[in-house]
Protein backbone atom coordinates (compact mmCIF):
# COMPACT_ATOMS: atom_id res chain seq x y z
CA UNK A 1 0.00 0.00 0.00
CA UNK A 2 1.05 3.57 -0.49
CA UNK A 3 3.05 5.32 2.17
CA UNK A 4 0.34 7.05 4.31
CA UNK A 5 -0.05 10.71 3.58
CA UNK A 6 3.07 10.97 1.45
CA UNK A 7 3.85 13.04 -0.52
CA UNK A 8 1.44 15.89 0.26
CA UNK A 9 -0.85 16.97 -2.54
CA UNK A 10 0.95 20.27 -3.01
CA UNK A 11 4.45 18.75 -3.07
CA UNK A 12 7.39 20.63 -1.57
CA UNK A 13 7.72 23.66 -3.86
CA UNK A 14 10.01 25.43 -1.37
CA UNK A 15 12.66 22.83 -2.11
CA UNK A 16 14.17 24.07 -5.39
CA UNK A 17 13.60 21.58 -8.14
CA UNK A 18 11.29 19.34 -6.16
CA UNK A 19 9.63 17.47 -8.99
CA UNK A 20 7.36 14.66 -7.79
CA UNK A 21 4.30 14.15 -9.89
CA UNK A 22 1.66 11.53 -9.56
CA UNK A 23 1.17 9.24 -6.67
CA UNK A 24 3.55 8.07 -4.05
CA UNK A 25 5.09 4.63 -4.25
CA UNK A 26 5.38 1.89 -1.71
CA UNK A 27 8.13 2.64 0.74
CA UNK A 28 10.25 0.10 2.57
CA UNK A 29 9.51 -0.57 6.23
CA UNK A 30 10.66 2.18 8.51
CA UNK A 31 13.66 1.57 10.69
CA UNK A 32 15.95 -0.07 8.12
CA UNK A 33 18.92 2.08 8.74
CA UNK A 34 22.53 1.78 7.70
CA UNK A 35 24.58 0.58 10.64
CA UNK A 36 28.28 0.85 9.86
CA UNK A 37 30.79 -1.82 10.66
CA UNK A 38 32.22 -1.47 14.15
CA UNK A 39 35.27 0.82 14.00
CA UNK A 40 38.28 -1.36 14.47
CA UNK A 41 36.76 -4.24 12.51
CA UNK A 42 35.38 -7.59 13.54
CA UNK A 43 37.08 -10.84 14.40
CA UNK A 44 36.24 -13.50 11.80
CA UNK A 45 33.09 -15.50 12.55
CA UNK A 46 33.73 -18.51 14.70
CA UNK A 47 36.95 -17.17 16.12
CA UNK A 48 39.06 -19.34 13.80
CA UNK A 49 41.56 -18.51 11.12
CA UNK A 50 45.18 -17.55 11.02
CA UNK A 51 45.98 -13.89 11.43
CA UNK A 52 48.90 -12.26 9.71
CA UNK A 53 51.61 -10.67 11.75
CA UNK A 54 51.14 -7.15 13.04
CA UNK A 55 52.11 -4.56 10.43
CA UNK A 56 55.47 -2.82 10.62
CA UNK A 57 55.71 0.66 12.00
CA UNK A 58 55.73 2.16 8.52
CA UNK A 59 52.45 3.93 7.95
CA UNK A 60 51.42 3.72 11.61
CA UNK A 61 51.91 5.97 14.57
CA UNK A 62 53.38 4.10 17.51
CA UNK A 63 50.63 3.45 19.98
CA UNK A 64 50.86 1.43 23.16
CA UNK A 65 48.72 -1.65 23.20
CA UNK A 66 48.98 -2.55 19.51
CA UNK A 67 48.88 -6.35 19.26
CA UNK A 68 52.11 -8.29 18.88
CA UNK A 69 52.90 -10.51 15.91
CA UNK A 70 50.10 -12.99 15.40
CA UNK A 71 47.52 -10.71 17.02
CA UNK A 72 44.36 -9.65 15.30
CA UNK A 73 45.35 -6.84 12.91
CA UNK A 74 43.56 -3.68 13.76
CA UNK A 75 41.87 -5.04 16.86
CA UNK A 76 41.41 -2.17 19.30
CA UNK A 77 43.35 -2.58 22.55
CA UNK A 78 43.28 -0.64 25.76
CA UNK A 79 45.53 1.99 24.26
CA UNK A 80 43.45 2.30 21.10
CA UNK A 81 44.38 1.35 17.54
CA UNK A 82 47.04 3.54 15.96
CA UNK A 83 45.81 5.99 13.36
CA UNK A 84 46.99 5.74 9.80
CA UNK A 85 49.86 7.79 8.47
CA UNK A 86 49.06 11.45 8.47
CA UNK A 87 46.56 11.10 11.29
CA UNK A 88 47.00 13.32 14.34
CA UNK A 89 48.35 11.53 17.38
CA UNK A 90 48.87 12.11 21.07
CA UNK A 91 46.39 13.29 23.70
CA UNK A 92 43.23 14.59 22.11
CA UNK A 93 44.56 13.53 18.69
CA UNK A 94 46.22 16.91 18.08
CA UNK A 95 45.09 19.08 15.19
CA UNK A 96 42.37 18.04 12.73
CA UNK A 97 43.26 16.46 9.39
CA UNK A 98 44.37 19.03 6.86
CA UNK A 99 42.20 20.02 3.92
CA UNK A 100 39.23 18.39 2.22
CA UNK A 101 41.44 15.51 1.12
CA UNK A 102 40.42 13.61 4.25
CA UNK A 103 43.74 12.99 5.94
CA UNK A 104 44.22 10.21 8.48
CA UNK A 105 41.45 9.73 10.98
CA UNK A 106 41.79 9.28 14.70
CA UNK A 107 40.13 6.13 15.81
CA UNK A 108 36.94 6.37 17.88
CA UNK A 109 37.06 5.69 21.61
CA UNK A 110 38.84 2.41 22.32
CA UNK A 111 36.77 -0.72 22.71
CA UNK A 112 37.73 -4.29 23.39
CA UNK A 113 36.50 -7.48 21.80
CA UNK A 114 38.59 -9.76 24.02
CA UNK A 115 36.47 -12.36 25.73
CA UNK A 116 33.65 -11.94 23.23
CA UNK A 117 31.39 -9.02 22.45
CA UNK A 118 32.12 -5.31 22.27
CA UNK A 119 32.67 -3.21 25.35
CA UNK A 120 30.20 -0.51 26.22
CA UNK A 121 30.53 2.36 23.76
CA UNK A 122 31.48 5.52 25.66
CA UNK A 123 28.48 7.80 25.88
CA UNK A 124 26.09 4.91 25.24
CA UNK A 125 23.39 4.86 27.91
CA UNK A 126 23.76 1.85 30.18
CA UNK A 127 21.14 -0.78 29.59
CA UNK A 128 19.85 0.76 26.36
CA UNK A 129 20.33 -0.73 22.94
CA UNK A 130 18.95 0.27 19.56
CA UNK A 131 16.29 -1.91 18.00
CA UNK A 132 17.78 -4.96 16.27
CA UNK A 133 18.28 -4.56 12.54
CA UNK A 134 17.37 -7.69 10.56
CA UNK A 135 20.29 -9.20 8.71
CA UNK A 136 23.03 -7.32 10.55
CA UNK A 137 25.29 -8.73 13.28
CA UNK A 138 24.27 -7.80 16.81
CA UNK A 139 27.66 -6.17 17.44
CA UNK A 140 26.98 -3.71 14.63
CA UNK A 141 23.72 -2.67 16.26
CA UNK A 142 25.20 -2.40 19.74
CA UNK A 143 28.00 -0.07 18.71
CA UNK A 144 25.95 2.50 16.83
CA UNK A 145 23.44 4.91 18.21
CA UNK A 146 21.34 7.77 16.95
CA UNK A 147 20.60 10.86 18.96
CA UNK A 148 16.92 10.43 18.09
CA UNK A 149 15.15 7.37 19.47
CA UNK A 150 11.52 6.39 19.04
CA UNK A 151 9.53 8.21 21.73
CA UNK A 152 7.96 5.95 24.37
CA UNK A 153 4.21 6.18 24.94
CA UNK A 154 3.86 7.69 21.49
CA UNK A 155 0.45 9.10 20.56
CA UNK A 156 0.22 10.38 16.98
CA UNK A 157 -3.11 12.09 17.60
CA UNK A 158 -1.80 13.97 20.63
CA UNK A 159 1.26 15.17 18.67
CA UNK A 160 -0.92 16.22 15.74
CA UNK A 161 -3.02 18.28 18.15
CA UNK A 162 0.10 19.94 19.59
CA UNK A 163 1.28 20.90 16.11
CA UNK A 164 -2.17 22.19 15.17
CA UNK A 165 -2.30 24.44 18.24
CA UNK A 166 1.26 25.67 17.56
CA UNK A 167 0.22 26.90 14.11
CA UNK A 168 -3.33 28.06 14.78
CA UNK A 169 -4.17 31.72 15.08
CA UNK A 170 -1.78 34.65 15.03
CA UNK A 171 1.90 33.73 15.22
CA UNK A 172 3.57 30.36 15.48
CA UNK A 173 4.85 28.50 18.53
CA UNK A 174 8.09 27.31 16.94
CA UNK A 175 9.38 25.80 20.17
CA UNK A 176 6.36 23.51 20.43
CA UNK A 177 7.00 22.31 16.87
CA UNK A 178 10.68 21.72 17.65
CA UNK A 179 9.81 19.77 20.80
CA UNK A 180 7.75 17.33 18.75
CA UNK A 181 9.76 16.85 15.56
CA UNK A 182 13.18 16.61 17.26
CA UNK A 183 12.00 13.90 19.66
CA UNK A 184 10.15 11.52 17.36
CA UNK A 185 11.57 8.90 15.02
CA UNK A 186 10.99 9.16 11.28
CA UNK A 187 8.40 6.40 11.45
CA UNK A 188 6.55 8.27 14.19
CA UNK A 189 6.61 11.49 12.14
CA UNK A 190 4.92 9.68 9.25
CA UNK A 191 2.15 8.59 11.65
CA UNK A 192 1.77 12.15 12.95
CA UNK A 193 1.39 13.36 9.37
CA UNK A 194 -1.34 10.78 8.68
CA UNK A 195 -3.12 11.54 11.97
CA UNK A 196 -3.08 15.28 11.24
CA UNK A 197 -4.87 14.78 7.94
CA UNK A 198 -7.36 12.39 9.52
CA UNK A 199 -8.16 14.73 12.41
CA UNK A 200 -8.24 18.08 10.63
CA UNK A 201 -8.65 17.31 6.93
CA UNK A 202 -5.52 19.36 6.24
CA UNK A 203 -2.04 18.56 5.06
CA UNK A 204 0.53 18.97 7.83
CA UNK A 205 3.36 19.72 5.41
CA UNK A 206 1.33 22.46 3.70
CA UNK A 207 0.54 24.03 7.08
CA UNK A 208 4.17 23.87 8.21
CA UNK A 209 5.30 25.50 4.96
CA UNK A 210 2.87 28.35 5.47
CA UNK A 211 4.23 28.99 8.95
CA UNK A 212 7.99 28.52 8.40
CA UNK A 213 10.66 29.72 6.02
CA UNK A 214 14.34 29.45 5.13
CA UNK A 215 16.63 26.83 6.61
CA UNK A 216 14.32 25.82 9.45
CA UNK A 217 11.62 25.06 6.88
CA UNK A 218 14.03 22.94 4.81
CA UNK A 219 15.18 21.11 7.94
CA UNK A 220 11.64 20.31 9.12
CA UNK A 221 10.51 19.18 5.67
CA UNK A 222 13.56 16.89 5.49
CA UNK A 223 12.65 15.40 8.87
CA UNK A 224 9.15 14.60 7.62
CA UNK A 225 10.35 12.85 4.45
CA UNK A 226 10.66 9.06 4.67
CA UNK A 227 14.39 8.30 4.75
CA UNK A 228 14.49 6.45 1.41
CA UNK A 229 12.57 9.23 -0.28
CA UNK A 230 14.87 11.89 1.18
CA UNK A 231 17.96 10.14 -0.23
CA UNK A 232 16.30 9.75 -3.64
CA UNK A 233 15.16 13.37 -3.59
CA UNK A 234 18.67 14.55 -2.66
CA UNK A 235 20.20 12.60 -5.56
CA UNK A 236 17.65 13.97 -8.02
CA UNK A 237 18.20 17.50 -6.77
CA UNK A 238 21.99 17.04 -7.09
CA UNK A 239 21.67 16.19 -10.80
CA UNK A 240 18.76 18.43 -11.80
CA UNK A 241 19.36 21.58 -13.79
CA UNK A 242 22.68 23.18 -14.61
CA UNK A 243 25.68 21.67 -12.88
CA UNK A 244 26.02 18.59 -10.70
CA UNK A 245 26.60 18.32 -6.94
CA UNK A 246 29.06 15.43 -7.14
CA UNK A 247 29.77 15.40 -3.41
CA UNK A 248 26.10 14.63 -2.73
CA UNK A 249 26.26 11.65 -5.10
CA UNK A 250 29.39 10.40 -3.32
CA UNK A 251 28.00 10.96 0.17
CA UNK A 252 24.88 8.89 -0.48
CA UNK A 253 25.85 6.22 -3.01
CA UNK A 254 29.21 5.37 -1.43
CA UNK A 255 27.94 5.02 2.16
CA UNK A 256 24.58 3.21 2.07
CA UNK A 257 23.90 -0.51 2.44
CA UNK A 258 22.92 -2.71 -0.51
CA UNK A 259 19.26 -2.77 0.47
CA UNK A 260 19.15 0.98 1.01
CA UNK A 261 20.68 1.59 -2.43
CA UNK A 262 18.21 -0.74 -4.13
CA UNK A 263 15.33 0.99 -2.35
CA UNK A 264 16.68 4.41 -3.36
CA UNK A 265 17.02 3.33 -7.02
CA UNK A 266 13.44 2.01 -7.05
CA UNK A 267 12.09 5.12 -5.32
CA UNK A 268 13.96 7.37 -7.77
CA UNK A 269 12.25 5.58 -10.65
CA UNK A 270 8.74 5.49 -9.18
CA UNK A 271 8.69 9.03 -7.77
CA UNK A 272 10.55 10.96 -10.45
CA UNK A 273 9.92 8.71 -13.45
CA UNK A 274 13.63 8.56 -14.22
CA UNK A 275 16.38 5.97 -14.35
CA UNK A 276 19.15 6.93 -11.95
CA UNK A 277 21.84 5.24 -14.06
CA UNK A 278 20.83 7.27 -17.10
CA UNK A 279 20.92 10.48 -15.08
CA UNK A 280 24.38 9.59 -13.73
CA UNK A 281 25.66 8.88 -17.25
CA UNK A 282 24.25 12.21 -18.45
CA UNK A 283 25.76 14.21 -15.59
CA UNK A 284 29.14 12.53 -14.98
CA UNK A 285 31.84 10.90 -17.07
CA UNK A 286 34.91 8.68 -17.10
CA UNK A 287 36.04 6.69 -14.11
CA UNK A 288 33.83 8.66 -11.73
CA UNK A 289 30.76 7.71 -13.77
CA UNK A 290 31.78 4.03 -13.69
CA UNK A 291 32.30 4.13 -9.93
CA UNK A 292 28.83 5.59 -9.33
CA UNK A 293 27.21 3.08 -11.70
CA UNK A 294 28.93 0.30 -9.71
CA UNK A 295 27.56 1.78 -6.48
CA UNK A 296 24.01 1.90 -7.91
CA UNK A 297 23.97 -1.88 -8.31
CA UNK A 298 23.80 -2.43 -4.55
CA UNK A 299 25.84 -5.62 -4.89
CA UNK A 300 28.66 -5.07 -2.41
CA UNK A 301 29.62 -8.22 -0.49
CA UNK A 302 28.16 -7.78 3.00
CA UNK A 303 29.64 -10.90 4.58
CA UNK A 304 31.23 -9.75 7.83
CA UNK A 305 33.83 -12.54 7.87
CA UNK A 306 37.26 -11.32 6.74
CA UNK A 307 39.31 -13.44 4.31
CA UNK A 308 42.88 -12.35 5.05
CA UNK A 309 44.32 -14.27 2.12
CA UNK A 310 42.02 -12.41 -0.26
CA UNK A 311 42.93 -9.14 1.49
CA UNK A 312 46.60 -9.85 0.81
CA UNK A 313 45.86 -10.69 -2.84
CA UNK A 314 43.72 -7.57 -3.31
CA UNK A 315 46.38 -5.40 -1.71
CA UNK A 316 48.99 -6.82 -4.09
CA UNK A 317 46.62 -6.30 -7.02
CA UNK A 318 46.01 -2.66 -6.06
CA UNK A 319 49.72 -2.05 -5.62
CA UNK A 320 50.46 -3.45 -9.08
CA UNK A 321 47.62 -1.36 -10.53
CA UNK A 322 48.96 1.89 -9.05
CA UNK A 323 52.19 2.46 -7.18
CA UNK A 324 53.86 -0.57 -8.75
CA UNK A 325 53.51 0.48 -12.39
CA UNK A 326 53.73 3.46 -14.71
CA UNK A 327 50.20 4.80 -15.00
CA UNK A 328 47.13 3.53 -13.16
CA UNK A 329 44.72 0.69 -13.83
CA UNK A 330 41.62 2.48 -12.60
CA UNK A 331 39.32 -0.48 -13.29
CA UNK A 332 41.19 -2.58 -10.72
CA UNK A 333 40.58 0.00 -8.00
CA UNK A 334 36.92 0.23 -9.04
CA UNK A 335 36.49 -3.55 -8.90
CA UNK A 336 37.99 -4.03 -5.44
CA UNK A 337 36.51 -0.98 -3.73
CA UNK A 338 33.04 -1.43 -5.24
CA UNK A 339 32.61 -5.12 -4.48
CA UNK A 340 34.39 -6.01 -1.21
CA UNK A 341 32.69 -5.73 2.18
CA UNK A 342 33.75 -2.88 4.44
CA UNK A 343 35.47 -5.19 6.98
CA UNK A 344 37.27 -6.89 4.07
CA UNK A 345 38.40 -3.51 2.72
CA UNK A 346 39.75 -2.59 6.15
CA UNK A 347 41.90 -5.73 6.13
CA UNK A 348 43.02 -4.89 2.59
CA UNK A 349 44.11 -1.42 3.72
CA UNK A 350 46.20 -2.99 6.48
CA UNK A 351 47.77 -5.50 4.08
CA UNK A 352 48.49 -2.75 1.56
CA UNK A 353 50.49 -0.72 4.09
CA UNK A 354 52.80 -3.68 4.58
CA UNK A 355 53.31 -4.19 0.85
CA UNK A 356 53.64 -0.58 -0.28
CA UNK A 357 55.10 0.99 2.87
CA UNK A 358 52.37 3.59 2.36
CA UNK A 359 48.71 3.62 3.29
CA UNK A 360 46.13 3.12 0.55
CA UNK A 361 44.50 6.52 1.05
CA UNK A 362 47.85 8.18 0.31
CA UNK A 363 48.31 6.04 -2.80
CA UNK A 364 44.87 7.05 -4.08
CA UNK A 365 45.90 10.67 -3.48
CA UNK A 366 48.90 10.10 -5.74
CA UNK A 367 47.18 8.05 -8.43
CA UNK A 368 43.81 9.81 -8.81
CA UNK A 369 42.35 13.29 -8.76
CA UNK A 370 39.00 15.04 -8.73
CA UNK A 371 35.70 13.32 -8.06
CA UNK A 372 36.85 9.76 -8.65
CA UNK A 373 39.55 10.31 -6.00
CA UNK A 374 36.94 11.65 -3.58
CA UNK A 375 34.62 8.72 -4.31
CA UNK A 376 37.27 6.03 -3.81
CA UNK A 377 38.46 7.65 -0.60
CA UNK A 378 34.91 7.96 0.73
CA UNK A 379 34.49 4.18 0.35
CA UNK A 380 37.74 3.50 2.19
CA UNK A 381 36.93 6.01 4.91
CA UNK A 382 33.62 4.28 5.55
CA UNK A 383 35.48 0.97 5.82
CA UNK A 384 37.99 2.44 8.30
CA UNK A 385 35.83 4.79 10.36
CA UNK A 386 32.44 5.78 8.99
CA UNK A 387 31.56 8.29 11.76
CA UNK A 388 34.82 10.14 10.99
CA UNK A 389 33.82 10.48 7.33
CA UNK A 390 30.58 12.21 8.29
CA UNK A 391 32.28 14.24 11.03
CA UNK A 392 34.65 15.70 8.47
CA UNK A 393 31.82 16.44 6.05
CA UNK A 394 30.02 18.30 8.83
CA UNK A 395 33.15 20.21 9.79
CA UNK A 396 33.76 21.48 6.26
CA UNK A 397 30.09 22.39 5.81
CA UNK A 398 30.58 25.01 8.55
CA UNK A 399 34.27 25.90 8.28
CA UNK A 400 35.21 29.29 6.87
CA UNK A 401 32.92 31.97 5.52
CA UNK A 402 29.34 30.89 5.03
CA UNK A 403 27.64 27.59 5.74
CA UNK A 404 26.75 24.75 3.40
CA UNK A 405 23.32 24.39 4.99
CA UNK A 406 22.09 21.67 2.64
CA UNK A 407 25.00 19.39 3.59
CA UNK A 408 24.61 20.22 7.28
CA UNK A 409 20.88 19.47 7.19
CA UNK A 410 21.25 16.31 5.11
CA UNK A 411 23.87 14.67 7.33
CA UNK A 412 22.22 15.65 10.62
CA UNK A 413 18.86 14.31 9.42
CA UNK A 414 20.09 11.10 7.76
CA UNK A 415 22.43 10.09 10.60
CA UNK A 416 20.20 11.19 13.49
CA UNK A 417 18.77 7.69 14.02
CA UNK A 418 21.89 5.74 13.03
CA UNK A 419 25.24 6.90 14.40
CA UNK A 420 25.11 10.60 15.26
CA UNK A 421 26.26 9.82 18.81
CA UNK A 422 29.49 8.33 17.43
CA UNK A 423 29.84 11.15 14.87
CA UNK A 424 29.70 13.67 17.73
CA UNK A 425 32.37 11.80 19.69
CA UNK A 426 34.76 11.57 16.72
CA UNK A 427 34.08 15.21 15.80
CA UNK A 428 35.27 16.32 19.23
CA UNK A 429 38.42 14.21 18.94
CA UNK A 430 39.25 15.45 15.46
CA UNK A 431 38.59 19.15 15.90
CA UNK A 432 38.96 19.85 19.62
CA UNK A 433 35.46 21.33 19.75
CA UNK A 434 32.03 19.82 19.99
CA UNK A 435 29.65 19.57 17.05
CA UNK A 436 27.07 21.51 19.07
CA UNK A 437 29.54 24.34 19.68
CA UNK A 438 30.26 24.69 15.99
CA UNK A 439 26.57 24.54 15.07
CA UNK A 440 25.75 27.16 17.69
CA UNK A 441 28.39 29.54 16.33
CA UNK A 442 27.41 29.02 12.69
CA UNK A 443 23.59 29.13 12.82
CA UNK A 444 20.91 31.16 14.53
CA UNK A 445 17.28 31.34 15.61
CA UNK A 446 14.86 28.45 15.35
CA UNK A 447 17.18 26.76 12.85
CA UNK A 448 19.91 26.62 15.50
CA UNK A 449 17.51 25.46 18.21
CA UNK A 450 16.18 22.61 16.08
CA UNK A 451 19.65 21.45 14.99
CA UNK A 452 20.86 21.47 18.59
CA UNK A 453 17.77 19.57 19.71
CA UNK A 454 18.48 16.88 17.10
CA UNK A 455 22.16 16.49 18.04
CA UNK A 456 21.14 16.18 21.67
CA UNK A 457 22.07 19.50 23.27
Amino acid sequence: MAYPGYPPSDGYPAFPGYPPTGQESVYPPAGQYSYPPVPGGYPPAGGGGTYPAAPPTAGYAGTAGYPASGGYPGAPQAGGMPPYAGAPSGPGFGVPPAGPGFGGYPQPPAQSYAGGGPAQMPGYPSGQTPSPVPGLPAAMVQCTQGTIQAAPNFDAGRDAEILRKAMKGFGTDEQAIINVVANRSNDQRQKIKAAFKTMYGKDLIKDLKSELSGNVEELILALFMPSTYYDAWSLRHAMKGVGTQERVLIEILCTRTNQEIRDIVNCYKSEFGRDIEQDIRADTSGHFERLLISMCQGNRDENQTVDYQKAQEDAQRLYQAGEGKLGTDESCFNMVLASRSFPQLKATVEAYSRIANRDLLSSIDREFSGNVERGLKAILQCALNRPAFFAERLYYSMKGAGTDDSTLIRIIVTRSEIDLVQIKQVFSQMYQKTLATMIASDTSGDYRRLLLAIVGQ
